[in-house]
């Protein structure tokens, strides 16, 4: 009787501290993979969209209706389809320039960041190109 209680309280605690075989799924993932884990995600948005551009989410996210929680799927604001475009870019350039062969943003071999030209502002300044 004890082997067995031992046994099922071990089960449950493996069980318990296992992680979800199911990734959060997102919509409307236009230039990253569809299948972009939350964990490379959140990197991508805090490391380089935030610190290279020194902006909070709701710089690219519109809020939901009547809330003030952000509605990440939307393509309401326009600075979402410029992100967009940079992320092509810079993707197209590490490609062509740094012989990268599946440049994908995050990636520690990605040579050309949003911090290359940004370097932590909004809006690059055109004085450093």
């Amino acid at each position: 009787m004890v082997i067995v209680t031992l046994s099922s309280l071990m089960i449950t605690a493996v069980a318990a501290t296992r992680k979800s075989s199911t990734d959060a799924h997102y919509t409307n993932l236009k230039v990253l993979p569809k299948n972009t884990s939350s964990k490379v995600l959140s990197h991508i948005m805090i490391d380089e969209f935030e610190d290279g551009l020194g902006v909070e989410c709701g710089f690219c996210h519109a809020k939901e209706n009547n809330s003030n929680k952000l509605d990440y799927a939307s393509d309401a604001k326009p600075e979402k389809e410029i992100a967009r475009s940079m992320m092509r870019m810079t993707m197209t350039i590490n490609k062509k320039f740094f012989d990268l062969r599946h440049p994908l943003l995050g990636d520690s071999l990605i040579v050309v960041t949003c911090s290359t030209c940004h370097h932590g502002q909004p809006h690059p300044d055109n004085t450093s190109l």
